[in-house]
């Protein structure tokens, strides 16, 4: 009878966005050995195929002889211990459809196997449009966060994991969130992957650095959106940005800035904060531009800025008829009352004896009417909807909401008479 002591070592690639952090390995053997739990193979035979297996110096070899040792052995007491060595020969040997499928045959041995769900949750998370696979990651990573710790890691390796696998697993589950335009659960999630980072360097590149960005998207995406944050992150973002994207990441966080500010003056402050910060600190306090003037006001503007209100474009007098106050309503209605004119516009409704026309660009983009024409006589032929029309009429009445001009005695416009035509010139012999 021997003894073999369970070295659960996941050998993965780091040093970008699109691999696994080498944290996610334990320490050297002699390290875990001593904290591990101690479990016996009785069966000789099982225990040679184990070491020769384990002994493999090859990742292709050793993830071979692991696939033979668990078919061999379906039920042995290290199956959980192979399954996660074979993960990393997987990965060793560059296999990552074999790695995930590995990953999810040791999850039904151990659900809480913590290396396990990263792997799953990081592979599933990269199948971009597959609501499906993200929907899975996030719930797996919801379960790895309220994982509990593994018997066989010691507290400071399962903090050094933890560390390591936490804002995968929180990116996971943000990603998940804003695919579904959940953008305030996006935001949680982002916020604690970004703090779950033990060194600031990790946000300034990689994973880090693109869920800083995702979190700044994310605030200016939400309703309300939240441009103070949303700023200082897109800013925080282009600051480590490599130079394919600075410029494009800046130039939306300076659109952003000046939306919200009314200028520009101030920014080059908060590409300094964002530089040595990656939150928001109380040095930050962008102030908000004064709000637009609202339509009354812009139609009491027109109204006491031009002397005579019969020069005002027809656009400018509907404008003011439905947005202004009373009495500036009321003294541009004095100048269009018992007014005969020709309205142009396209057709809403009609009947033989009244059309609805759009006559202004917003009511011709929302297909809305603005203007009734109601007929002196009745319509002989009555126009399509969609039509481009011209017809005369005089303004009778309107209404502020919904807002309706309506004319009254409408006819088509006359005909322009045709010039009569020339007689032709005789012409005679000899001439």
């Amino acid at each position: 009878m021997k003894k073999v002591v369970v070295a659960s070592v996941l050998a993965v690639a780091a040093g970008t966005a699109y691999y696994l952090p080498a944290a996610l390995a334990l320490e050297d053997d002699q390290s875990q050995g001593a904290q591990s739990s101690q479990i016996t193979i009785k069966d000789p035979a099982e225990y040679n195929a184990y070491t020769n297996a384990v002994g493999q110096s090859a990742p292709a070899a050793k993830a071979s002889a692991i696939e033979q040792f668990l078919q061999q052995y379906p039920n042995s007491v290290v199956k959980e211990d192979m399954l996660e060595q074979l993960m990393a020969a997987y990965e060793q040997s560059g296999q990552a459809d074999k790695e995930l499928d590995a990953a999810n045959r040791l999850l039904q041995v151990n659900p809480n196997n913590l290396r396990a769900l990263t792997i799953v949750v990081y592979m599933e998370k990269k199948a971009t449009g597959d609501q499906a696979k993200l929907d899975d990651a996030a719930t797996k990573a919801k379960a790895a966060l309220a994982a509990p710790k593994p018997p066989s890691l010691s507290d400071a390796e399962y903090q050094k994991l933890k560390a390591a696998t936490t804002p995968i697993f929180q990116d996971a589950i943000a990603a998940d969130a804003a695919a579904k335009k959940d953008y305030k659960t996006a935001i949680e999630a982002y916020t604690a992957e970004l703090k779950a980072y033990t060194d600031p360097a990790q946000t300034q590149a990689g994973p880090g650095l693109l869920a800083t960005y995702n979190l700044g998207n994310a605030y200016v995406s939400q309703d309300p959106k939240d441009l103070v944050n949303g700023v200082w992150f897109l800013t925080r973002a282009a600051q480590f940005a490599p130079a394919g994207y600075k410029d494009q990441i800046e130039k939306a966080a300076e659109y952003w800035y000046k939306k919200y500010h009314g200028g520009m003056d101030g920014f080059d402050q908060v590409k300094a904060l964002t530089q040595a910060n990656l939150f928001p600190t109380d040095a930050y306090k962008p102030v908000a531009a004064p709000p637009p003037p609202s339509p009354q006001d812009l139609a009491h503007q027109a109204v006491t800025s031009t002397p005579d209100l019969k020069t005002l474009a027809l656009a400018d007098k509907e404008f003011i008829l439905a947005n202004g106050n009373q009495e500036d309503a009321e003294k541009v209605w004095a100048v269009l009352k018992d007014v005969t004119a020709e309205v142009p516009g396209t057709v809403v409704t009609a009947t033989a004896d009244s059309v609805q026309l759009a006559v202004s660009d917003d009511a011709k983009a929302s297909q809305k009417a603005d203007f009734t024409i109601n007929m002196k006589t009745p319509l002989k032929d009555i126009p399509a909807v969609g039509a481009q029309v011209k017809y005369v009429g005089t303004f009778d009445s309107y209404t502020q909401n919904p807002p309706m001009i309506i004319l009254k005695e409408g006819e088509a416009p006359a005909a322009a008479k045709k010039p009569a035509a020339k007689k032709p010139v005789r012409r005679t012999h000899g001439m």
